[in-house]
């Protein structure tokens, strides 16, 4: 009957591409032996191991080749880093130096001139120690000193006198020894030129003489003439012996 199977017949509806597929698969085959190629959809093989093995082997290769470079790269950017930092450092010393040197030249700039100035006022004082008390012309010299001395005020100029006060080899120059009793020793007893100042640093010291006692008196007084061959009338007597 149409349409009917028979009793004990095995019917299968299997694609003819499919059949095709496993004819030309067997025919790749020589001496019987059975291989399965797996194919990846699409149709493309895909890489074996060996290959994988060796990609992976490169892929390792660049890293290490760029984690090199980087490293390369931030010891320079750390040189770099550090050089700018030095760079800048030496500019603000340089800005500091360079601030501090224009300061010294607004308060010290005329130190030399000063200098030059300090015998005139010291010729102007000696002039009122010397003039008379009715002198008509003292008035006129010491309105002259006083207005110097203001004029230079404003500059920062000071003068400061040492009579009284204990020597001082920082602000006081010894041009003689004095044997004093009513004087401690080391005691400023004479000043031959006050002291000057230019914003608190010292332009020249005080010229002054220095208290000792009579016994240091007569000691430096012996001292002095046994360095010049004895006293006076031991040369004429050894003269006349002649």
């Amino acid at each position: 009957m149409p349409g009917k199977k028979e009793k004990g017949a095995i019917s299968a509806d299997i694609p003819s591409d499919a059949i095709e597929e496993a004819l030309r698969s067997v025919e790749k085959h020589a001496g019987g032996e059975v291989v399965i190629e797996a194919e990846p959809e699409g149709g493309e093989a895909g890489p074996s191991v060996e290959a994988l093995l060796a990609e992976k082997d490169g892929l390792a290769a660049q890293l290490e080749m760029s984690l090199a470079k980087g490293r390369e790269t931030m010891e320079r950017l750390k040189e770099e880093h550090d050089r700018h930092l030095r760079a800048a450092a030496d500019l603000d010393n340089y800005k500091k130096r360079a601030q501090k040197e224009r300061e010294d030249v607004q308060k010290f700039g005329v130190e030399r001139l000063l200098k030059d100035l300090i015998p005139i006022l010291d010729n102007l004082e000696r002039a009122l120690q010397a003039a008379a008390e009715d002198d008509p012309l003292a008035g006129g010299v010491r309105l002259v000193l006083r207005t110097f001395e203001e004029t230079l005020g404003r500059h920062g100029v000071t003068a400061f006198s040492a009579l009284g006060q204990p020597f001082d080899p920082r602000l006081h120059e010894a041009l003689m020894q004095v044997a004093a009793t009513d004087r401690p020793a080391g005691t400023v007893v004479l000043e031959h030129g006050r002291g000057f100042l230019l914003n608190d640093r010292l332009v020249r010291p005080a010229m002054v003489g220095v208290a000792i006692s009579p016994a240091q008196g007569e000691a430096a007084s012996a001292a002095g003439e046994a360095a010049a061959g004895g006293p006076a009338g031991d040369g004429d007597a050894g003269a006349e012996k002649e």
